[in-house]
This record gives structure tokens, C-alpha cells and sequence, in this order.
């Protein structure tokens, strides 16, 4: 299946907003070696990490497939991906911008900064 590049914008801000999802429950339920999860929170957490793994390894096929249709390097396509997916997008008709945020993570055994992929 072939991509747009915006296409490929809107699902690397999917990845963001996930990633920033699964960083916000991490922080909100903090370490699970201080004060154990509950079974629900286990549960949402683990959800809200593999649809970001999910997201992100989708995200790079679909880049690799990009790439390779546009006869570009894949680093170069992603790095353009990844820098227009961090510019805010207009809200047609309204001149009004939208973003997903900054989130800020902190280190934890529980999750890494990129989620694992076996097709890198």
C-alpha cells in the first residue's frame, strides 16, 4: 500500500500521542516496585504500551515502504516525518493550532524511549 507523506505525518503523531499516553500512566501510577499496580492498572497500562508498540511499528514499515518508493534514505524520510509531525497542525477554517503537548518522561525500567521493533 502505497503512503502520502502526510499520511505517514498523521501516524507518527498517533505514535506521539500513544507514546505520551503510555508516559502519563507510568507517572500518574508511578514505579510498580514502590507501591504495587492494581490488576485494572496493570491492565491499562499494558494496553496503552502495545498500542503504541503496535502504532510505531506500523508506523516504520510504512516509512521503509516510503522510502523505498521514493527512492529516498529512510533516515532522511524519517527525520522529515518526524519534524513535521512535531509542527502543530492548523484546524481548517479556524487558523487555530493543535499539538499533542510536551510531555516530559523520566527514566524507568518499565518502559523504554522507543518501543522494541524486531524490523529495524
Amino acid at each position: 500500500m502505497a503512503h502520502t507523506f502526510e499520511e505517514l505525518v498523521a501516524k507518527q503523531r498517533a505514535v506521539d500521542e500513544a507514546h505520551a499516553r503510555v508516559l502519563h500512566l507510568r507517572d500518574t501510577y508511578g514505579a510498580p516496585t514502590a507501591a504495587p499496580w492494581s490488576q485494572a492498572q496493570t491492565d491499562t497500562y499494558e494496553t496503552a504500551w502495545r498500542a503504541w508498540r503496535d502504532l510505531a511499528r506500523d508506523t516504520q514499515a510504512a516509512l521503509s515502504e516510503y522510502a523505498k518508493d521514493e527512492s529516498r534514505p529512510r533516515n532522511a524520510v524519517e527525520a522529515d516525518v518526524r519534524r513535521a509531525a512535531k509542527t502543530p497542525a492548523e484546524t481548517p477554517g479556524t487558523g487555530a493550532e493543535t499539538g499533542t503537548g510536551s510531555v516530559s518522561g523520566r527514566a524507568s525500567g518499565r518502559a523504554s524511549e522507543e518501543p522494541p521493533s524486531g524490523d529495524r
